[in-house]
């Protein structure tokens, strides 16, 4: 008996190094490298196969298998039944020893499976405010942009990075109401329900209602959002609310806080809230807080404190928003802590003197039901507006030199706070 390391799976079927198994098959193998074809044959069974291709040839029969030949980290991997089951052994599963045994002739090779690592990736932004405050007229308005543009203008430069994640979160700031009761302040913000096809269409998945505008037309329109939010299909978290969301078969966890102030009550339902969803099975957690001073670049100790305590007490992402303004980026403890994405796709402000903002884009790895300290981040710069002299409210991607401008505003940000470690694990690409 033979007993070796290597394999892998990959969408639930098992990946062997190339040369390994055929060796043990017995089989000869040629390997081509301009077209990243693998010839495999013995006296009786030949098959072709090329790389990333799932139709392979036995003899001169095409099969379409589950899983196709692959390249993984320099190596070549195969489908273990399909080659093994071709030349004549017998496939089966160890499921105490997590491995794979393959029997020819009398000879056992035992091959030690890796659990299938699944990636989840997930972008969040922030302020969204669909709607406006109408005491302020309607010239210039979110209201007026969506009559004359329609719903799809608002997510045009949105929808196609959103649409490649697996899922999308923002702070959605204002309800989406026919109410016409409101509350006495400043600005009371609200939108029309019909607005939800902005969410749906821009692929965002999941929003955060605890902040100081869930409730500007009162316990009404709050309910409304949510009635909404419900029927539109969009998940919502905060205040009461927690939020789970599955995919690929990982669970993750919402929740959401308004920060103004770190008590000892608030940092014991943090904790509750958190050591619930563990214990619903949830493999991530992400928790968002509507904190900090308005204008503010750095964030103050209130932010801090609670931010920490939140990673302390088992998120594995903190992500904030308030401030209207970008701020830096924290690691802590190995998680990051997001302090302020600034403004997103906000009606609130028809031309705000800064309209930089960014797109926090984390990618989690998840093996045999945990989740690993694999890191993958990044931090994609940001206008809150398709032109410059006013808001139309369109986000945009910031491209050259002022995308390399705001990156380097985010890293100075995060320097002040504590240092910008984070860049490490950036995914590096070009900023054209």
């Amino acid at each position: 008996m033979e007993s070796i390391d290597g394999g892998l799976l990959v969408e639930g079927r098992t990946l062997v190094p190339m040369r390994v198994i055929f060796e043990h098959l017995g089989a000869e193998v040629k390997w081509n490298e301009v077209d990243k074809s693998i010839i495999a044959s013995n006296q009786n069974v030949t098959i072709t196969m090329e790389i990333n291709n799932p139709i392979v040839k036995l003899n001169h029969k095409s099969i379409h298998l589950d899983v196709a030949p692959q390249i993984i980290a320099g190596k070549t991997y195969v489908p273990l039944r399909f080659v093994g089951e071709a030349f004549g052994g017998t496939v089966k599963w160890d499921g105490k020893s997590n491995q794979a045994v393959v029997t020819t002739n009398e000879k056992e090779l035992r091959i030690h499976v890796e659990p299938e690592v699944i990636t989840i990736t997930i972008s969040a932004a922030g302020d969204v405010t669909l709607g406006s405050d109408e005491s302020y007229g309607y010239q210039g308005s979110f209201n007026q942009t969506a009559k004359n543009n329609g719903h799809a203008f608002f997510i045009k430069n949105i929808k196609d990075l959103f649409s490649k994640d697996d899922l999308t979160m923002v702070n959605l700031e204002g309800p989406l109401t026919t109410a016409t009761t409101k509350a006495k302040k400043q600005f009371a913000f609200k939108g029309n329900p019909d607005y939800t096809e902005i969410l749906t269409l821009g692929g965002i998945d999941v929003v955060n209602l605890a902040n100081n505008h869930t409730f500007d037309y009162l316990q009404k329109g709050y309910d409304d959002t949510k009635k909404h939010l419900k029927q539109a299909g969009v998940g919502y978290f905060g205040y009461e609310d927690y939020h789970i969301h599955d995919i690929k078969g990982v669970k993750i966890g919402f929740l959401g806080y308004t920060g103004w102030n770190d008590t000892t009550t608030i940092r014991s339902q943090i904790k509750e809230d958190i050591q619930a969803l563990r214990g619903q099975g949830t493999h991530i957690i992400i928790v968002n807080f509507h904190w900090g001073q308005e204008k503010s670049y750095v964030p103050n100790q209130t932010q801090k404190s609670l931010g920490r305590h939140t990673i302390d007490a088992g998120a594995d992402l903190v992500v904030g928003h308030h401030p209207h303004v970008v701020q830096g980026i924290e690691m802590y403890k190995d998680k990051f802590i997001v302090y302020s994405l600034g403004n997103f796709m906000f009606g609130g402000n028809r031309n705000p003197s800064d309209k930089d903002t960014f797109v926090f884009q984390q990618t989690f790895h998840v093996q045999g039901g945990s989740l690993t300290t694999k890191k993958d981040i990044n931090v994609i710069p940001f206008s809150v507006s398709s032109v410059s002299d006013r808001n139309n409210f369109q986000p945009t991607p910031l491209t050259g030199t002022k995308a390399q401008t705001l990156k380097d505003k985010i890293i100075r940000l995060s320097n002040q706070i504590s240092n910008s470690d984070w860049t490490k694990y950036e995914n590096k690409q070009t900023i054209k």
